[in-house]
């Protein structure tokens, strides 16, 4: 099959990088003498319709920009025989070959539903979730564990003034990759992920016994303190 026209769409949570995973899309397929269309809103876009011409130029200073320029949207619909005909037809009118997701699990979903009904689809993986098989890690994923560590280090501080435990939840729903690599990387008590059964009160006994030597060692400083 001769690729002539492909699409190219956001969908699911945003994340970091996905617009310039959307510039490199556009502007290698134009050196490759592919056009280009974006698809505006995901999946949702794919259905109504909303496709827009995609040049050079229309991908200028969005490298360094967060979220998404194509918008994204979550989309019941899609998850419907009736919704994939729609999105179906509207690659059919608009003349596109295929398409390139850029998304989490439920893009992926999606993009295979599309490719069983006869429009090829290529996933690009961004989630911060880092829950995609096949892929070391995910576009969006090492800037969520950045941004994490950097306010743990805040946290810390006056956690440790306090002489307290904290707890910080991060994001990834039903997957701990985020949690685990950021507990290790700050250097965490513990580190609960819902891949693994945890017990509540072992943690609490671990936290406590952490906690201890910070006791004797303003047992140590306070008497001195209190004699200036």
């Amino acid at each position: 099959m001769s690729i002539k026209k492909i699409g190219v769409l956001t969908s699911g949570g945003d994340a970091p990088g996905m617009n310039a995973a959307v510039r490199a899309v556009v502007r290698t397929a134009l050196n490759k003498g592919v056009e280009v269309v974006g698809i505006v809103g995901g999946y949702t876009g794919l259905i109504n319709g909303e496709i827009i011409d995609f040049n050079l130029r229309s991908v200028s200073e969005i490298i360094h920009r967060g979220g998404t320029v194509l918008y994204s949207s979550r989309c019941p619909e899609f998850k419907t025989e009736e919704g994939i005909m729609k999105a179906v037809e509207t690659c059919k009118k608009h003349g596109i070959d295929g398409i390139v997701t850029i998304g989490g699990d439920g893009t992926f979903r999606g993009a295979r539903d599309l490719s069983l009904h006869g429009v090829p689809c290529v996933g690009i993986p961004a989630t911060i979730d880092n829950d995609i098989s096949s892929t070391d890690y995910t576009i969006g994923f090492d800037t969520a564990m950045n941004t994490v560590m950097e306010m743990v280090d805040r946290l810390r501080d006056t956690a440790q003034s306090h002489a307290r435990c904290s707890v910080v939840e991060v994001m990834g729903r039903g997957a701990g990759y985020l949690a685990l690599r950021t507990g290790i990387a700050v250097g965490a008590v513990a580190i609960l992920v819902p891949e693994v059964e945890y017990n509540v009160d072992e943690i609490v006994e671990k936290m406590i016994k952490t906690r201890e030597p910070v006791k004797s060692i303003l047992s140590l400083l306070l008497p001195r303190a209190s004699a200036r």
